[in-house]
């Protein structure tokens, strides 16, 4: 497959959770959860942070390997916050409730709308009976993509300790209007950090991909642990909006870090892909929105 030198373009936003707080609407990462599902392709290299478990293929169905995500929910309200219900079943057709941790967590969940804004990364929290509630922020009408990023703990055959990304679509009633995805760039700013992307992935292929964090132009020294690492990326593809997790190549040594982090980027198809990076400094949750192309 021929592949081109990507080129970055990178916008804003923001991301919070139940405990951690952000400073713009739909973006938000931690304790809530968003619905959908999609995986990333990568080799394991578990002894790098995030990356013991990679999860494959690229998130757009509800079903692999005999696992299923399901949800009574097809559609949720627009303009206020509202919890998306679901459950994962094995291959025996039963809820599961056993989950090993990855990057600190037992489920990752995401929302995504299709025009690749209103981002949400949450944790949501699981019942007993195995039924997990996503609290989502305030969403926009249109058709979102609700992916949940899991580890069977328990099981038969070859879906235990295998990474899974599962979704469903919802839509939210109302006149949804289209944003037009940024144009490519190499850096942007966020809550007056300037993050600056380098590197050339290509479709297909493993590559390494470089952020670098800076401040009043000084490079930032004190990222925080944050899901045991510096700095969370994730990825959507245009048009179709399937998923990619950008694993974190870089060790938590202390509680400070950066100004620069490494990432292993295998994305498995050209065209423009949405990143968002997620960091935190002071406490503070901040998330910056960028698009990347791949040739």
């Amino acid at each position: 497959m021929s592949c081109a030198a990507a080129a970055l373009a990178l916008t804003l936003a923001a991301c919070g959770s139940s405990s951690d707080s952000a400073s713009t609407p739909g973006m938000d990462h931690g304790s809530k959860s968003s619905a959908s599902s999609s995986s990333s392709a990568s080799p394991s290299t578990g002894d790098m942070p995030g990356m013991g478990h990679m999860a494959s293929g690229n998130g757009l169905s509800d079903s692999q390997d005999g696992y299923r995500l399901t949800s009574k929910d097809a559609t949720l309200p627009s303009g206020k916050q509202a919890a998306y219900r679901f459950t994962v079943t094995g291959p025996d057709g039963k809820p599961l409730t056993d989950f090993a941790v990855d990057q600190t967590k037992r489920m990752h969940f995401y929302a995504i709308r299709s025009d690749l804004t209103g981002f949400q990364h949450v944790h949501p929290t699981m019942a007993a009976d195995g039924t997990w509630s996503a609290d989502l922020s305030s969403l926009t009408p249109g058709s979102w993509r609700m992916f949940a990023s899991l580890t069977p703990n328990t099981g038969k055959g070859k879906g235990k300790g295998k990474d899974f990304v599962l979704s469903r679509t919802v839509t939210v009633p109302g006149d949804a209007a289209k944003t037009p995805l940024p144009a490519p760039a190499t850096s942007t700013q966020v809550d007056g950090y300037t993050v600056t992307v380098k590197g050339e992935p290509m479709a297909g292929m493993a590559h390494p991909l470089t952020v670098s964090i800076a401040k009043d132009g000084k490079p930032v020294t004190d990222l925080e642990p944050y899901l045991d690492t510096y700095a969370h990326l994730t990825a959507f593809h245009e048009g179709d909006a399937a998923f990619a997790h950008l694993h974190p190549t870089t060790k938590v040594s202390g509680d400070n870090g950066g100004p620069d982090l490494s990432f292993h980027a295998e994305l498995p198809t050209s065209g423009n892909w949405r990143l968002f990076l997620q960091f935190q400094t002071g406490g503070k949750l901040h998330t910056a929105a960028l698009t990347l192309r791949v040739g």
